[in-house]
């Protein structure tokens, strides 16, 4: 137990640091709040992320370091059964609420986020139509980027997020926070949801997928730090496989658009819910396992297509991740799942390092998705020609 409690104590260190570290990277034309105290701290801190980057970097990769160390570690504890529910809770609720008040360090759409809602509270217009350059005396302007494109999201993006804007009142901070809380809630829904999910069709290893997803370190960056939209999304879809499994359909299938209309990511898999569908009404078994699977394979052309399209971003395994939650202890899988964590939080290494305006950094960024793609496709074709061999003998 002492031992535990300890695991639990380095881990919540290196949750803290990465809170601290996240306001290294506040935007230089951007400052969060005028009191004093704050101030200070805010210079010095954006002093080490922005004139000391070297030193930023060696900070980055040892939090990364040791949540992706301690992450190994909970997965081995939880497979041999070895972790005690309620702290794993705790720790998860409470690194959500801590990060929750972190800056999002490692991407400006959360500020696209806000604006996209603003146009629709403040300017009254419909942002499918205006874009954040079309307002050039914003004061927000100043330390956002992609200002040129209009609202990319589902409608249900503009359901979830302008009621925020219009309780914030235009003030930036508070509108801010309530932004990061509703992923805050997004992800521990999701937590819940993955255990209650697990429960229901894979109890044996209830606890496992939990872990296997909550405290995954990129899971935890890019949903709790960085705050994207993927996490509502993949809170409402697993909140129609639980309903779906409770035999109410009819909502379920409701939350399963109102989650294609906040991304459209999930919508590859709505073919899936069909045969759901076509399964209970024919009273045939359904292999949830194969389901999980089938859904992971399918949302990786949201991955492809995403990176086609623009350049690949870490985030855009998120809800890759969620689906093989369920199935963590296929080998094929689990192997690819770690290699994808660990590359995908070391393509900000560049990022801190040089920032992505360098005249390299395009090079060295695809050099770390490079060999992070042929790493995670030698793995798997290792695995599948070490298990037909041993077939053979």
């Amino acid at each position: 137990m002492k031992r535990f409690n300890l695991l639990v104590a380095c881990f919540f260190s290196a949750i803290l640091a990465l809170f601290v570290y996240s306001f290294t990277q506040v935007d230089l034309s951007l400052t969060l709040s005028k009191v004093s105290v704050y101030q200070i701290a805010e210079k010095y801190l954006q002093h080490i992320g922005f004139y000391e980057r070297p030193l930023s970097t060696l900070i980055y990769i040892i939090i990364l370091t040791v949540l992706i160390a301690f992450y190994f570690k909970f997965l081995r504890l939880a497979i041999k059964k070895q972790l005690d529910i309620k702290k794993v809770w705790i720790l998860i609720a409470v690194t959500a609420v801590v990060l929750g008040f972190s800056y999002n360090a490692f991407s400006y759409d959360l500020f696209n986020y806000i604006f996209d809602a603003k146009i629709v509270t403040h300017y009254h217009l419909v942002p499918y139509f205006y874009k954040a350059l079309d307002f050039p005396n914003d004061p927000m302007l100043s330390f956002m980027r992609w200002t040129q494109r209009t609202f990319p999201y589902g409608p249900s993006w503009l359901v979830l997020t302008v009621p925020l804007s219009f309780i914030g009142f235009n003030i930036f901070l508070l509108t801010f926070f309530l932004f990061k809380f509703l992923a805050v809630f997004s992800f521990l829904g999701s937590c819940y949801l993955i255990y209650k999910i697990s429960e229901k069709l894979f109890p044996e290893d209830k606890l496992l997928n939990l872990v296997f997803f909550a405290l995954n370190p990129l899971v935890i960056v890019e949903c709790l730090v960085s705050a994207h939209n993927d996490i509502p999304m993949i809170f409402f879809f697993l909140l129609s496989v639980y309903l779906f499994l409770n035999k109410k359909k009819f909502t379920a299938f409701v939350l399963n658009i109102f989650s294609i209309g906040v991304k459209f990511s999930t919508g590859v898999v709505f073919p899936l819910f069909i045969v759901l569908e076509y399964f209970d009404r024919t009273k045939r078994k359904i292999n949830w396992e194969m389901f999980f699977v089938a859904s992971f394979l399918l949302s990786l052309l949201t991955v492809a297509g995403a990176t086609v399209r623009t350049t690949f971003q870490p985030w855009y395994l998120i809800f890759p991740l969620s689906l093989v939650a369920f199935v963590p202890k296929k080998l094929y899988i689990l192997i690819p799942v770690l290699l994808s964590t660990v590359f995908g939080l070391a393509i900000y290494i560049p990022y801190i390092y040089m920032t992505d305006y360098a005249k390299g950094y395009p090079i060295v960024a695809a050099a770390i998705e490079s060999v992070g793609l042929v790493s995670i496709v030698v793995s798997v074709l290792f695995y599948f020609l070490k298990t037909k061999l041993s077939l053979r003998h």
